[in-house]
């Protein structure tokens, strides 16, 4: 066998082992909460380094924002209203803090305070999935983005999941906070 050929065994031997978590999840269609979290920081860092100008790219429903069952929002605590929503245009320019969910709980006002955390946090609430049509339990990770003149920005994104726990998903997020821990930050 020529050196090509070993070179391509190995490439398929190591796909074949290596990706077989990823490939299920690829496959299920739905996100993980370190895909959250992921998207939700590379958004900070995309609104950090475009500013306001880069509003608009979070209102793509075919954009880079929105994968598998999840995408990232983008909202302002301080002036009360949605920037950017790429499944829900008709909330975008609209007051956000009054907004509950069937049980009551005000889904801004929540995630805002936990934005706010130093490496944002989790908010619980039931919301309606994507193509799915009735309300699901929703976890939606929130972090502050800093924008040069737009303070109060924040940025979030969801998970769809009836069994993982908050204290679940905290451990997820210490673990992505620790960069000696999660190399990918």
């Amino acid at each position: 066998m020529n050196r090509a050929g070993k070179t391509i065994g190995w490439l398929v031997v190591l796909l074949a082992c290596g990706t077989g978590r990823v490939a299920m999840a690829a496959e299920s269609g739905t996100a993980t909460a370190e895909e959250a979290i992921s998207k939700v920081r590379a958004a900070a860092r995309f609104l950090h380094n475009k500013g306001t100008s880069g509003y608009a790219e979070f209102n793509n429903r075919d954009g880079n924002w929105v994968w598998k069952d999840s995408y990232v929002f983008v909202y302002d605590c301080r002036q009360d209203r949605m920037i950017a929503h790429p499944m829900r245009p008709d909330l975008v320019g609209k007051p956000i803090m009054q907004i509950t969910d069937n049980s009551g709980k005000y889904i801004f006002k929540e995630l805002c305070k936990a934005g706010s955390e130093p490496h944002g946090n989790w908010v619980e609430y039931a919301w309606s999935k994507p193509g799915a049509g009735a309300l699901s339990r929703k976890i939606s990770y929130a972090l502050a983005a800093d924008i040069t003149f737009a303070s109060g920005i924040q940025v979030s994104a969801g998970i769809y999941d009836e069994t993982m726990t908050l204290k679940q998903l905290d451990a997820v997020l210490e673990k992505m906070s620790d960069p000696s821990r999660y190399q990918a930050l």
